[in-house]
């Protein structure tokens, strides 16, 4: 049995990066960017109106109430191509254009119409309410840089910028192989001593929240023609994930057929609570990890081991992988020599503070409590009783990877 870190260490080193692809850039949402996006234009392209109003002469109106003759108009998606000369002004839109002679922008709210006269009660200072050209960004810079998951920000600022593609890393694709003769999916009908295929669904739905495209191929059944058919029907995955069959019971075959299949096993034991019997290998050089069968086991192993592979497979850092600190909401006992993700409710303190409130029960197979967590709380081994208040670390578990 090893170290939580020593698995870590053995999974990262053996994940490879996927390859690089172009994407639409409606469809990028998500994504990690291999290339940096370059602003294709400058924006904005000239010195343009940040408010309904009338371009001037800051000359023309130190001394008000002035009267200028209004001598045209700058639309949106005009101009006005003449030239403010001295007692003009120019009636303009909010980003429009500033014209030629004018300096400084006069709010209509500060003046008074009346027919091609305007009066302008109140004076501004040169360059008021107007954007300069390149304000924003300018041709040729870069915006994004490459190893950004892309938000719906940065999918914005590329259209500003003119830009219809990307460049992102393929998505990883997750095989994923559940076990078992008493595993049937969601909707299909339950016989005697049968339980739903809970497991298969919430991993495929983390792969795609990791950003990954999960691959089911059903379900093996406990004998080792039906496991075997199974792992040989792998093609093209760059992660395969069993779930179950990982213990030591007398159906638990994943690591015997596997290791017929010539699996060069790493590891088959990780000192950690929940998920100790999780399996890591290569098979044929693509990294096999098989993981228990409880839900939560599933889910932990996931958040820890799952994430970061794909993270790898994606080109981000290690670093990235959300872990923070939270003050304990109550007294914890001592752990022992397994490392402990404990299920907790995340709350705000009155100072700002994030308070973690651990579970009295952390049974690996109570998934109503693990869908209600909002972080794993993180024990080391040997973690001494801690007292309500204490900082510990945790991996939250409602972050998702896309973000506003």
């Amino acid at each position: 049995m090893i170290s939580v870190s020593e698995a870590f260490d053995i999974i990262l080193s053996h994940m490879s990066e996927t390859c690089d692809e172009q994407v639409m850039l409606p469809d990028a949402l998500g994504r990690v960017l291999a290339q940096d996006i370059t602003a294709r234009l400058t924006q904005p392209w000239a010195d343009v109106s940040a408010m309904d109003a009338y371009a001037v002469r800051q000359d023309d109106v130190k001394n008000v109430p002035a009267n200028l003759t209004v001598v045209g108009e700058s639309p949106a998606g005009g101009s006005y191509d003449g030239e403010v000369g001295a007692g003009e002004a120019v009636r303009i839109f909010t980003g429009a254009p500033v014209p030629q002679g004018a300096d400084t922008i006069i709010i209509q709210e500060d003046t008074e119409r009346d027919g091609d006269t305007v009066k302008v009660l109140d004076t501004a200072p040169a360059g008021r309410f107007i954007r300069p050209a390149g304000l924003d960004f300018k041709a040729g810079e870069v915006l994004l840089k490459a190893g950004r998951v892309l938000t719906a920000r940065d999918v914005g600022l590329a259209a500003a910028a003119n830009v219809p593609w990307v460049t992102v890393k393929r998505q990883p694709r997750i095989a994923i192989i559940a076990t078992g003769n008493e595993v049937v999916m969601p909707g299909d009908e339950l016989g005697d001593n049968q339980i739903i295929s809970s497991n298969s669904v919430m991993l495929a739905a983390t792969v795609k929240a990791f950003g990954g495209v999960p691959l089911d191929l059903g379900i093996a059944r406990d004998d080792e023609d039906s496991l075997t058919r199974l792992v040989r029907s792998v093609q093209e995955a760059d992660l395969l994930v069993t779930i179950g069959g990982a213990s030591v019971g007398d159906y638990d075959l994943v690591g015997k057929v596997l290791g017929q299949e010539g699996m060069d096993v790493k590891f088959t034991k990780v000192a950690m609570r929940p998920g100790k019997p999780v399996i890591f290998g290569l098979l044929d050089g693509t990294p096999v990890m098989g993981m228990p069968g409880n839900p939560v086991s599933v889910g932990v192993s996931s958040a820890v081991f799952l994430r970061a592979a794909m993270d790898a497979m994606l080109g981000l850092k290690a670093d990235d992988t959300p872990v923070m600190t939270a003050k304990l909401g109550e007294a914890v006992p001592e752990n022992d020599q397994r490392q402990e993700y404990s299920r907790a409710t995340l709350s705000t303190a009155a100072n700002g503070d994030l308070v973690a409130h651990v579970f009295s029960k952390q049974d690996s197979a109570m998934l109503a409590k693990f869908a209600e967590a909002d972080g794993l709380v993180i024990r080391p081994p040997f973690d001494p009783a801690r007292s309500a208040g204490e900082t510990v670390e945790i991996i939250p578990l409602r972050s998702g990877r896309v973000s506003l």
